[in-house]
């Protein structure tokens, strides 16, 4: 699951969650973004900055981990290239790629999505309302065949909002993970 994690919440946490028990995963890497190329005028937390975020968030759960493959690698992030390193990695795994609805309608746009598809299925997050005839559509045209809808409750929480109310000073322990929370509090992502 990547992303820019600007910072991770709980609706991260929730699909990531969401997708190892609808799909039976061994575990889910959270991937932030060091460089996203759909963000030309970047992300103004450091991707250090992030990552420690994301461990934080992570903590202790034997599921999910924070993953460093995008940081440690120069130049933009693109899913392809960590997907190969990840397949290298670990040959002969199946792999998913997690994404919400949202980000599927620009998926043919990411740098080479057929390769994507052809290393990892899509696990899409449903919209509120499981069916949706757009999402049916874009998930059998975008990636046909290699796309799993999961049905997840709306978590309405965006990292948008979240630095927004960290910047009025405004208590977000609801939101986000309690590590992460503690890590706003102390001047990470400002």
């Amino acid at each position: 699951m990547g992303g820019t994690f600007d910072p991770p919440h709980d609706g991260h946490l929730a699909l990531a969650r969401a997708a190892a028990a609808q799909l039976a995963l061994d575990r889910v890497l959270l991937v932030p973004a060091a460089a996203p190329p759909h963000k030309p005028d970047g992300v103004a937390t450091p991707a250090a900055t992030r990552l420690a975020m994301v461990r934080a968030a992570v903590g202790e759960d034997p599921l999910l981990e924070a993953s460093a493959a995008e940081i440690d690698r120069p130049g933009p992030s693109y899913t392809a290239d960590t997907l190969e390193d990840i397949a290298a990695e670990n040959p002969g795994a199946d792999l998913w790629f997690i994404l919400g609805a949202d980000q599927l309608a620009g998926f043919p746009t990411w740098s080479r999505p057929d390769r994507i598809v052809e290393l990892a299925r899509l696990a899409v997050a449903s919209r509120p309302g499981a069916g949706d005839p757009a999402m049916d559509f874009l998930a059998g045209t975008v990636a046909a065949g290699r796309v799993d809808v999961l049905d997840m409750p709306e978590v309405p929480i965006s990292s948008t909002d979240v630095r927004a109310r960290v910047s009025r000073g405004e208590d977000v322990s609801h939101l986000v993970p309690a590590g992460v929370a503690a890590l706003l509090a102390a001047g990470a992502g400002s």
